[in-house]
């Protein structure tokens, strides 16, 4: 089996963590989910209990809110497949390291430098193993434009993650209405030579 990275990105509900499941379960059967949400309130706790029972028995679950790099090195000599769901949980549980009065005055380079060492922990980690990783993501940056400091910066940090994430993916995919449209590899079509009358 040779090993690949993968990054799918979307919006809320576009279909993401179901698919990131059917390729896992395409590659191996020795799967490694990751799970970066915490139980802030019910809601939460019923969303994790109902993304248990969806999950195969067989699979091991190791919950990191942060240091996933860290987290997952201890584990990949068990399994083929490391599944992390989500990065945009993972920027929120770094922001979240910071009370509200912080975000006032805090500089932006601060977040941006926690969050983008966290990346680079988790591209060292999947350098450093054997197994291939199915990484999911949101993209926040086709709506509008945040309407606090808090939101402008998590969209930003969260959106430099993503491109990070992307450049060293062997496979990229976006997600609409549960329907993958694959940008990296490129498609056919992008290669064809531009028509300037067009």
């Amino acid at each position: 089996m040779m090993k690949k990275t993968i990054l799918l990105l979307g919006g809320a509900r576009s279909g993401k963590s179901r698919l990131a499941q059917e390729m896992a379960q395409r590659i191996s059967a020795r799967v490694l989910y990751v799970a970066t949400a915490t139980a802030g309130d019910a809601d939460m706790q019923q969303r994790i209990i109902r993304h248990r029972k969806e999950r195969p028995g067989s699979w091991q679950t190791l919950e990191a809110s942060c240091n996933l790099g860290q987290a997952i090195s201890g584990y990949t000599s068990d399994c083929d497949v490391v599944l992390i769901d989500c990065i945009t949980l993972l920027v929120n549980n770094i922001f979240c390291l910071h009370d509200d009065k912080q975000f006032a005055e805090i500089d932006e380079t601060i977040l941006d430098n926690e969050v983008q060492q966290e990346i680079t922990d988790l591209i060292n980690c999947i350098r450093s193993t054997t197994a291939s990783f199915i990484i999911v993501s949101n993209e926040t940056g086709l709506g509008l434009v945040p309407e606090n400091r808090m939101g402008r910066l998590y969209r930003d940090c969260l959106g430099r993650a993503n491109q990070r994430l992307a450049q060293i993916a062997d496979e990229v995919y976006f997600l609409v209405a549960g329907i993958p449209v694959r940008i990296k590899p490129p498609s056919d079509f992008t290669t064809f030579p531009a028509n300037p009358n067009l």
